[in-house]
């Protein structure tokens, strides 16, 4: 068995946590997510296995001097493996080395330039000046003398350290984003020269069959459903159940009535065609009555994921299935805020939306600490039809999120005819498979317009397309004038109830993708 090269994450619970996780092995390098309290003993146990080379400690929402604010075995500073602080990681070395840490005056959230002073080890081959992304409240104001700093930024005076003679180092900012523009530069000086890793890890079949494997145990001799939304990462984890299970697994899709166009009938045909058990629910009626009068975002996500998991046991209970299948993956759980602590930015309806009291043995998840990209990988890689491995994500609650306000048919319906329009426009524009998502949200504000001479008065849709890598982080696509002027031409033309579309130019963060 290859001992992989691997540096560990300690997760403190920052949004970006597995993102870093996943940056690591971008780079050929294995890594593991430990929680921030994991004991020196944990890591030396995992040196039998894994060849450890660094350690890096996740950024976090806390503030160092919150009287919960998670910790660190010290001890690990000890074993002598390189140690690099992001964020809350960064304030947190200066602080155990007794440094100064204490509140900004100005607080800096989004894009920042740096400048550095210091191009070595981690910042080697860097400009002086670089453009970085930040996010936090506290910042390094002194550090001792067998510290030196690297970097400053305008309103953070030691934006990066390091020890003078040991191999630790601080930065303030995130550098496994993709706003940080040499993050990944930053990333694989820290592996290759600060940790001297060698890439000798890789997502191959081992690792699915690892995947199938893991199902097989969870499921043990049980019947088991699966949530089947028709998008990636429901599909992928049907795929692999099958493979774990066999005709012990069951799909079920949910047609709630707040799916795009012919999406039923899509995923019927693709899902048949692999001979997978395969049921559909028509439960539309009963998920609108649910949301009757429901506004709130987290009201709506949280009843629809009651709803989802009331029809499932009505299925596993039909059929004799003890367990519950989800495609659950990871920017779903983060955005959740499913660890101690983690903030949570929305509840997801097949995470944080789950009832309190569920009737299923057991729910496993096995793409659970996985991005978007990794899992079209593992769909590659299973021989998936490509244009099921690029369809574009969709939430599971489908266009009940992308209507601000109550849900009603109507609504459903105008949003919809808008989803339509865009998908269209976009994909016989040639930029489908360069973007990450697009689609239209209805808003719930309605302005005046002009059609047919007269004065009108209809709904606003904004229509939001966006670039990104795995959802953690995503920019607003800067679609050609002539393009959206189509889609605002005919949405305003074909949909007699909408009179304005917006275009949506915010990135992620401070935004999410979705609007609710």
């Amino acid at each position: 068995m290859t001992r992989y090269d691997t540096v560990l994450v300690l997760d403190f619970g920052g949004q970006y946590c597995h993102l870093i996780g996943r940056r690591v092995r971008e780079q050929g390098v294995y890594s593991e997510i430990l929680p921030h309290d994991a004991k020196v003993e944990e890591i030396r146990l995992l040196g039998e296995k894994l060849n450890v080379k660094g350690i890096i400690l996740s950024g976090g929402p806390a503030s160092i001097f919150d009287a919960d604010a998670p910790r660190l075995d010290v001890k690990i500073l000890d074993l002598g493996l390189p140690v690099l602080g992001i964020c809350y990681g960064h304030q947190l070395l200066a602080h155990i080395a007794g440094g100064k840490v204490g509140r900004a005056e100005i607080k800096e959230y989004g894009s920042t330039y740096i400048t550095i002073d210091k191009p070595v080890g981690i910042l080697k081959g860097l400009n002086r000046k670089e453009k970085v992304w930040m996010s936090h409240s506290d910042i390094v104001f002194s550090i001792p003398n067998d510290y030196e700093v690297l970097a400053y930024s305008e309103n953070s005076p030691i934006a990066a350290f390091r020890h003078r003679e040991k191999p630790i180092y601080g930065l303030q900012w995130h550098p496994e984003v993709s706003h940080t523009e040499k993050g990944i530069q930053m990333l694989r000086n820290f592996l290759f020269e600060v940790c001297g890793c060698e890439a000798n890890w890789k997502m191959d079949s081992n690792f699915i069959d690892q995947m199938i494997e893991e199902i097989r145990f969870e499921i043990g001799e049980n019947k088991a459903i699966i949530a089947l939304s028709g998008g990636i990462d429901s599909s992928v984890a049907t795929v692999l159940a099958a493979k774990a299970i066999g005709d012990r697994l069951t799909a079920v899709f949910v047609d709630h009535g707040f799916m795009r166009e012919n999406e039923t009938e899509t995923v019927r045909k693709f899902f048949q065609a692999f001979g997978i058990n395969l049921v559909v629910v028509d439960a539309q009626e009963r998920f609108l009555k649910r949301l009757k009068n429901v506004v709130e975002p987290e009201m709506k996500r949280k009843i629809i994921g009651e709803e989802f998991i009331r029809v499932f046991e009505e299925v596993a209970e039909k059929i004799g299935a003890e367990c519950l299948i989800q495609g659950t993956i990871y920017p779903d759980r983060i955005e959740s805020g499913f660890r101690r602590f983690s903030d949570k930015i929305k509840t997801h309806h097949n995470v944080a939306g789950l009832p309190t009291h569920i009737k299923f043995r057991k729910i496993v998840e096995p793409l659970r600490d996985l991005y978007k990209d990794e899992v079209r990988r593992i769909a590659e890689i299973l021989g998936l039809p490509k244009e099921l491995v690029y369809r574009q994500p969709f939430p599971g609650p489908g266009l009940a999120v992308r209507i601000m306000g109550e849900v009603t048919k109507e609504k459903v319906e105008i949003v919809r005819r808008a989803d339509k329009i865009v998908r269209e426009e976009i994909e016989r524009s040639g930029l489908g498979e360069s973007l990450w998502q697009y689609f239209a949200v209805l808003t719930d504000t309605k302005s005046t317009g002009v059609k047919g001479d007269a004065r009108a008065y209809g709904h606003v849709v904004a229509v939001r397309i966006v670039e990104s890598r795995e959802a953690m982080t995503a920019s607003f696509a800067k679609i050609p004038y002539e393009i959206l002027e189509r889609i605002s031409t005919r949405i305003t033309n074909e949909i007699p109830e909408v009179t304005r579309v917006v275009y949506d130019i915010t990135h992620k963060p401070p935004a999410t993708i979705e609007w609710e």
